[in-house]
């Protein structure tokens, strides 16, 4: 019939897209995502189907949905629409046009059982030893750093702040359930400190600017060599990052063991941990209170932040080009939600390494 597509129509329509570069298709080239399986099935716990009813989806289909989501921002309603809507979320998907898609509620209910059996670890270090199998150790050091994840903003009194921090419910919100459901108590308020701009006459303002933001924290560490995210761990918004340092995320499998990071990380227990661990401290040292930096201190420093940067483009491509941001409630929603980008991250890292090393093959 004239006018109606034909199965080498959407052939053609998909091989275009290729060559326009859909990424999702390039995730699926780089990495096979049953490699994830295993993990999935154990958090999901699905039964054998004895009892009846409708089979539940793939659990691998599915997981390839919150790698949409998380590559896209997009909200569990907006990934139904457009799963229907776009070929190339089908074909990585491995859905035809006349598959059954899944609905808004069975994402969020995927999501929700991932969360209450704290998957996402274990699914990110699935990934993490199919890099290394893939020849991409960790190598040459690690560097450390940490960025605010913002989340819908809290608007509680003092008061409320107090009970709180006591990890304690107020009153007035056990009386109002729906209320109470809205109410991230877990997430926190903090100030970020950045520097001024000089002013018009080339004077410096006396301070900085202060900035609060309200959400969490996202700790990394790469590796030098590659650029992996090889360890993360994820706190409220005030957390110290310099303590996070002591509590699991440096890689103890990095060929070098030089560690480089920001003054955040500089203290007598860090140094004294990175020695006791055989780490060696490339962290920055700080400017002495009420005196100019020295000279070669600030040269050090200087040296230190050429290799530190690298760890800074993980960030930008995480909140900016995949707009990361919390919109659930709660600390364990949201270590699903970051760990997801940390994954989405290193996928995306993995294109790029593939590709480097077939233009030197």
């Amino acid at each position: 019939m004239a006018g109606q597509a034909g199965f080498f129509d959407v052939d053609d329509r998909l091989k275009r897209l290729s060559d326009l570069g859909d990424q999702l298709n390039a995730f699926a080239k780089v990495i096979d995502f049953e490699l994830f399986r295993p993990d999935l099935l154990e958090a999901l716990a699905y039964s054998s189907g004895a009892q009846g009813g409708r089979p539940p989806f793939d659990p691998v289909m599915m997981f390839k949905i919150l790698v949409i989501q998380a590559a896209n921002t997009l909200s569990d309603e907006r990934t139904e629409f457009l799963i229907n809507d776009r070929l190339s979320f089908m074909r990585f998907l491995g859905l035809g046009l006349s598959d059954r898609v899944p609905d808004a509620r069975t994402i969020w209910l995927f999501r929700e059982k991932l969360t209450k059996a704290c998957a996402i670890q274990p699914l990110f270090d699935r990934l993490d030893a199919s890099l290394r199998h893939a020849g991409f150790i960790a190598m040459s050091g690690q560097i450390v750093d940490a960025s605010l994840i913002a989340a819908p903003k809290q608007r509680n009194t003092r008061a409320e702040w107090e009970t709180i921090k006591q990890s304690e419910v107020p009153a007035e919100w056990q009386k109002q359930p729906a209320k109470l459901r809205q109410k991230d108590r877990q997430a926190r308020w903090t100030v970020k400190f950045t520097k001024a701009k000089p002013r018009a006459d080339g004077s410096k303002p006396p301070v900085d600017i202060a900035i609060p933001s309200f959400g969490y924290q996202n700790h990394i560490a790469i590796d030098r060599r590659f650029g992996l995210i090889r360890r993360w761990q994820v706190t409220d918004a005030a957390a110290y990052e310099g303590a996070r340092l002591r509590e699991g995320l440096l890689d103890r499998r990095n060929t070098a063991s030089d560690v480089w990071a920001d003054t955040a990380y500089r203290s007598k227990e860090n140094e004294a941990y990175l020695a006791r661990l055989g780490f060696v401290s490339r962290i920055h040292r700080k400017k002495p209170h009420g005196q100019p930096m020295p000279e070669r201190t600030r040269r050090a420093n200087a040296a230190k932040s050429a290799v530190r940067s690298r760890v800074e483009h993980v960030f930008p491509e995480q909140k900016h080009r995949m707009g990361l941001l919390v919109r659930t409630i709660g600390i364990a929603r949201a270590t699903l939600k970051i760990g997801m980008a940390n994954i989405v991250y290193n996928l995306k890292r993995l294109i790029v390494l593939q590709r480097g090393r077939q233009a030197t093959a």
